[in-house]
């Protein structure tokens, strides 16, 4: 069965989706199968596999809402290993739609259940709100990976995550934990950078990834061209960087690379 991660932080701009993205490539580049489930109405998960967001019939909306089974929407890349199950503005009708059903929190776990064992990993890109679809993704997950940016409000809203994971594993699902905190968009020259991780580590004991991610131009090129950045440019410090993580990510939960 599948090991479901979701990739979570209230605020945007901290390179959640590019990690969703890139960790998702970088798994799957090392012969594990990979599910990349994207629940944002933005659609950039979508896009940065070249999908055309705009063209889609069926979405994960039409999954959470229970109109379709997952395994009629997912999509299979041409990037090795990795699976989309898509999303476009549509799903931002779902909270409206999910207000009124029974156990509307887990219809995201429900839709998944059937393709579980077709996996070995499966990433959820949650929006970066904290209202029903964000919980759905929360209660369909083993595990959290929340990326933080080296910036001065790096801290800010996490307070606010923390206690609404705390909620959801108390009501929903007891065994959600934290998989990691990842350190992104990392300039390590800078003293503000030092301070931030400084921080991050007194927030998060023990759960702060080894693996950072650097600024990177080539990183912040590759969605434009709807590829990961190891297919966009392998030797890049992007592409070495989700290399990395996802070495690490495997380790961390027993797993061996076939590359």
């Amino acid at each position: 069965m599948a090991k479901t991660i979701a990739i979570v932080n209230q605020k945007g701009g901290v390179g959640k989706t590019t990690t969703a993205v890139n960790l998702a490539a970088a798994v799957g580049a090392k012969g594990q199968r990979v599910l990349l489930v994207d629940i944002d109405q933005q659609g950039n998960a979508t896009s940065g596999y070249g999908i055309n967001k705009r063209e889609l019939e069926q979405t994960s909306y039409d999954v959470i809402i229970g109109r379709a089974k997952a395994s009629d929407v997912m999509i299979k890349t041409q990037y090795q290993n990795v699976t989309v199950l898509p999303s476009n503005m549509n799903i931002a009708g779902a909270d409206l739609e999910l207000i009124d059903m029974k156990h509307r929190e887990s219809k995201l776990k429900e839709g998944l259940a059937s393709v579980q064992d077709e996996f070995d990993y499966i990433f959820i890109d949650c929006p970066p709100a904290m209202g029903l679809i964000t919980l759905n993704g929360l209660c369909a997950s083993d595990t959290i990976l929340v990326p933080i940016q080296c910036e001065y409000y790096a801290l800010e809203g996490l307070s606010q995550l923390m206690q609404l994971v705390r909620q959801v594993k108390k009501l929903y699902n007891p065994s959600i934990d934290i998989e990691g905190v990842l350190l992104t968009m990392y300039d390590g020259r800078l003293n503000l950078t030092q301070q931030v991780v400084s921080e991050v580590k007194k927030f998060f004991p023990k759960k702060v990834f080894k693996s950072f991610i650097p600024r990177n131009v080539r990183l912040s090129e590759a969605p434009s061209f709807g590829q990961p950045i190891m297919y966009y440019d392998r030797v890049s410090k992007g592409s070495v960087a989700y290399n990395d993580l996802a070495e690490e990510l495997m380790k961390n939960n027993g797993g061996k690379a076939d590359a």
